[in-house]
Parts: C-alpha cells; structure tokens; sequence
C-alpha cells in the first residue's frame, strides 16, 4: 500500500495521509513544485530542500525530446541527473502534446507529434510514454491520457475519454512492476459529471497505485471545476491518493482539499514569480507598482523565507524593473516557500481538526 489515510476532517472531506514511494514518504496534502525539464526554473534543488518541498515534478515529453530518456537512464536516473534525492513524480506528456494542437494527432496507437525544438516527427504510445517513465526513475508515473478541449461536444468527450480508458490499460499492462514505481491512472471526461464516473469505474476496474483529477482547470468557470473535482473525488478509493492535476491558484489549493484532494502541482508560483506577481497571506502583489518604489517592508510580514528575511519590497521592485536575474531567484523562492507553507499549514489544521476554521479565516485575512 503506497497511501496511508491517517485522519479526515469531521466536518468536510479534507484529509491528511501519507505517500510511500522509492525514494521517501511525503505527506499530504502536497504542492509539488514544477521542474519540466528537470529543474525547478531559478532555484537549485538545494533551495527547494531549505523549503521543505517534499516532491517535485518533472515532463515526460520534454524530457523525451531532450536530452532523452535513455541518456538520463545512462546517467544514473534523472535523481542523480538533477541532483534531487527526494520523491519525483512524472506526467505522462498528454498535456504537452495536447498544447502543441496542430502540430499533435491522436490516433488510437497513441500521438504523433512534431517536436517543438526542430520540427522533428515523433510518436510516444502508451507504451512508449510508460518505457520512458520507468528510464527516467521516476517514483510516481502517469499514464499517457488525450487532454480534452473546453469547450467539447458530449460525443467528442465519450470518444476522448474512452481512448484514455484504453491508453491507461495498455500503460498498466506494459509497467514493469518489480520496479517499485507507482502508476497513476488519470480521470478524463470532460465537464460531462455521467463521463467522468465512466472513467472513473473504468480505471477502477484496471486498477492503479493512485488516481489524478485531469482536464480541470482548462478555462471552465471556477464553481464548475470545484463541483467536478468534489464528485470526482467522492468516487475514488478512499484508500488511495487523490491528485488533481495543473491546479492552482492558493484558492484552488484550499477549496480542493476541503473537497477531499491530496496532491497538486502547478507552474503559477514559478512563473508568476518571474513576471513578479507575488503570493502573500494578504492576496497578491505585483512588484513591478510604482507604490513599492520606497517600501521597506518585506513582501510579507508574516513570512519567513529567505527573501523576506532578508530584502525589502523596493529592493525586489528594483531588481525586477532592471530586468536583474535575481529578482527571478528570490521571487521564485518567496512564491515556493509560500505554497509549500501554505500546505503545511493545511496539514497542521486537519490534523486538529480545525480545517473548515482555517479555511474561513484564509478569506477572511485576504479580504482585511
């Protein structure tokens, strides 16, 4: 068993567990920071362990098309390659594939693409998605899924879904299980509630280590992904871990576990932070305004990362409007150490059971 369900709110479904993997246990719920193509964009993996990041993610498809998977593979594995010696999890590339629109087509042996870098022909079947996974040594692999545009068609969406039905099948057929890495089977369907419980009893059937919430979050309204996460996460084994896949916001992250999720990921908080929007206990802010040209204070008064330590607002305006690379840097370790706290403390109340009380204070401190 890879998921330990230790408590759950008594009063919502939130709930707090852990997940075993090869290279440690982390405990949920979790932010997992993004590292594409093996690097967490202007922090070293050193930062990320002074940040108490637990598990990072890394791209199955960018990785595949350079430097390669098997000369990860040859190089020890992409821990060693990269220097991080905690839990990594890879997405399949389905996103990234799905993204590229005209240069990708879906065909039921599985997506054939034009690279991005050269304009090369490629192809990546279930198969494929999953030998490449197993090469990089990652500790949580996805299955490959074909993403669905919003808006959709009912009939496109049944087609769409029941392909990644038939994907994640193959994808656990051909896992080499002796490994120890664990499979995540990946929930499609659309904005379609009777789809998504379809593909929710069809990965069932298969079985897997853990299930992801996918195609959420893809310009649908905001109230319409939290009720589809909430059903999605009602129907998933209690026994097991629930990720929501490119979520999100600090909102997000608050309302998703209130409604049962354990793991997320998402690029907001490495790319805001270049184009300098800042996460704060307060909402957010824009270090570029003119207003913090002679601020003193820290980004915020109640954070303790490094950044806020030990530079003031008008400094960090300073590095940002000279185009300074340190302002990606300290931005980017202000804005990490703010999710990463953020789900510490989410921990923290679930563990005494005070979730719903923190999560009405969370707005309640972003409105004052």
């Amino acid at each position: 068993m890879s998921f330990t369900l230790h408590s759950i709110a008594s009063d919502c479904p939130a709930r707090r567990g852990q997940v075993q993997t090869l290279h440690g246990t982390f405990q949920t719920p979790v932010f997992m920071p993004v590292g594409t193509q093996a690097t967490v964009k202007a922090v070293t993996p050193e930062d990320l362990q002074a940040l108490a990041a637990q598990i990072i993610l890394a791209n199955t498809y960018h990785l595949f098309l350079r430097p390669g998977h098997e000369l990860i593979r040859e190089l020890g594995g992409l821990h060693k390659f990269m220097n991080w010696q905690g839990p990594i999890l890879t997405d399949s590339g389905g996103f990234q594939i799905f993204s590229l629109k005209e240069l990708a087509t879906i065909s039921e042996e599985g997506a054939t693409f034009k690279s991005h870098i050269d304009g090369s022909k490629q192809f990546l079947s279930p198969e494929d998605a999953v030998a490449v996974q197993e090469a990089l040594g990652s500790d949580i692999m996805m299955v490959l899924d074909t993403c669905i545009p919003y808006p959709a068609t009912e009939k496109e969406t049944l087609e769409a879904t029941r392909i990644t039905s038939r994907w994640a099948r193959r994808c656990r057929t051909a896992q080499h299980r002796e490994s120890g890495q664990l499979l995540f089977g990946i929930v499609q369907g659309g904005m379609y509630p009777e789809l998504r419980k379809l593909a929710v009893d069809e990965l069932l059937e298969i079985g897997f280590d853990g299930y992801a919430l996918g195609g959420l979050s893809v310009g649908e309204p905001r109230e319409q992904m939290y009720d589809l996460t909430e059903q999605g996460a009602a129907l998933l084994p209690a026994d097991q871990a629930r990720y929501v896949m490119g979520v999100g916001t600090p909102e997000d992250l608050v309302e998703c576990v209130y409604r049962g999720v354990d793991m997320f990921d998402c690029v907001m908080p490495t790319r805001n932070a270049r184009n300098g929007m800042l996460f704060t206990s307060r909402g957010r802010l824009v270090i570029k305004n003119a207003r913090y040209q002679r601020d003193p204070r820290p980004l915020d008064e109640q954070c303790s990362c490094y950044t806020c330590r030990n530079y003031s607002r008008a400094y960090l305006r300073h590095l940002y409007v000279s185009r300074e690379i340190l302002a990606s840097h300290l931005n980017t370790v202000h804005n990490l150490h703010y999710f990463v706290n953020l789900m510490a403390e989410i921990r923290r109340a679930i563990d005494e059971d005070r979730f719903v009380e923190f999560r009405r204070r969370f707005y309640n401190q972003r409105q004052a």
